[in-house]
């Protein structure tokens, strides 16, 4: 027989105390609320860390740069003579070599590292092929760039030096190959060993970006008869491009401030060349060839950080471009 229920026990089976629970909830939520608030305050204090350190730096740098700014003004831009020994500097050279070099890197590695990055996110290749593929290019970025430029000089600079010999004696007429005998370091090595070291920032980045698009459009683009690439170019990239833009400055950052592996290709001669087979020199290559030898409190050393305040002022300027067109393409595609 089922035991019944005796009414007599009903005092021994009380409900917990409301007036403890209230309390232990009270609890629970006062740490969970100070540790949220714990978090927000370190993020916050990161962040003002983060920022004050860039100042300080510019700071630290405009102060050493001040001489050389009050001497030269804004003639340091455009004048062309760098001449130690009578303290004659202009910044010229070195600005249209950093930019030429960047140049030529981005325009080769956009290409190659959207492709690379399609080919790695998209169902073209097997998911062993496509892994193995992805690894391969992001293990390059952990290759010091020392290392980069001693490869440049052993084995790329002679695997390329026949190319470039054939461009300059067929097609001599177009400026950007006007050089008689072209030596293997120059403009357009550099901008290849740049390309090759800024690649795989374009390709992982892009493909991270290509992968969050939504499953959705590729399977609405596919139902409507579109082929796989038509799929990838007219839906997956427009989708994609303010991420892919990011990717590009990313790579271009990095392209504008590297030193050890364009110095030791590019030829270091301050001089100002159409031709992309001359040697040329950037704000980077000056900066880890001079600084050592230069004598702080000289104008020397003020010439030398007024052009890495003009770098950290042209990296500046590239990313607030990026921004903005970043803005207007998201509010076209809104």
């Amino acid at each position: 027989m089922a035991n019944s229920f005796d009414p007599a026990d009903r005092n021994s089976i009380r409900p917990p105390n409301l007036r403890d629970v209230n309390i232990d909830l009270q609890a629970t939520g006062g740490i969970n609320f100070w540790l949220n608030q714990g978090f927000t305050w370190l993020v916050y204090l990161l962040v003002i860390v983060t920022v004050a350190v860039l100042f300080a730096m510019t700071w630290v740098i405009f102060g050493e740069a001040k001489p050389a700014i009050l001497h030269f003004g804004l003639g340091f831009l455009w004048s062309k003579e760098w001449d130690t020994s009578k303290d004659v500097y202009g910044a010229l050279p070195y600005i249209y070599g950093t930019l030429v070099s960047s140049l030529i890197a981005i325009i080769l590695a956009v290409p190659v590292g959207l492709s690379i990055a399609i080919v790695t996110s998209e169902n073209i290749l097997s998911d062993s092929v496509k892994n193995t593929l992805a690894f391969v290019v992001e293990l390059i970025a952990a290759i010091p760039s020392v290392i980069i430029g001693l490869w440049g000089i052993f084995v790329f600079i002679p695997s390329i030096e026949p190319l470039q010999q054939w461009l300059a004696s067929h097609l001599q007429f177009i400026p950007l190959f006007d050089t008689p005998e072209p030596a293997g370091n120059n403009m357009l090595t550099a901008g290849m060993i740049l390309a090759i070291m800024i690649l795989p920032t374009m390709a992982s980045v892009s493909r991270e970006v290509l992968l969050v698009v939504p499953t959705e459009l590729r399977s609405a683009s596919m139902a409507l008869g579109s082929t796989r690439w038509e799929t990838i170019f007219r839906v997956l990239l427009p989708a994609g491009f303010s991420g892919i833009v990011s990717a590009a400055m990313l790579a271009l950052g990095r392209a504008l401030g590297e030193t050890m592996a364009v110095t030791m290709v590019i030829g270091n001669s301050a001089q100002i060349s159409s031709s992309l087979l001359a040697p040329g020199y950037t704000i980077p290559s000056v900066l880890a060839n001079e600084f050592a030898e230069a004598e702080f409190g000289s104008l020397h050393i003020g010439a030398l950080c007024y052009l890495g305040l003009m770098l950290f002022g042209l990296t500046l300027v590239i990313n607030i471009i990026a921004v903005l067109l970043v803005q207007l393409v998201g509010s076209k595609q809104e």
